[in-house]
């Protein structure tokens, strides 16, 4: 039986300014999202070297963390959700 998939996740959503900074204006699924802010992180090689499981916030990703200079990825879909509506 096919896994029916949670629409939830999949219905687009737009970032705020703060967050399309990063990501770009253009709505798009949480899970889409999830993925670019990832793709910045490591683009720009904000995960620390020590602690793989913190994010060290460059200038853009420090407005969207609430000023906060290092998170876990743990925390990160909490401040991602606090941008998107």
């Amino acid at each position: 039986m096919a896994r029916k998939t949670n629409s939830a996740f999949m219905k687009p959503m737009r970032p705020d300014a703060t967050l399309a900074e990063v990501l770009g204006s253009k709505p798009l699924p949480r899970t889409e999202a999830v993925k670019k802010i990832w793709a910045y992180i490591k683009r720009n090689k904000l995960q620390d070297t020590k602690n793989r499981r913190n994010i060290n916030a460059d200038a853009k990703l420090k407005a969207v963390f609430g000023g906060k200079t290092t998170v876990t990825m743990f925390e990160l879909t909490k401040f991602l959700n606090k941008h998107l509506n």
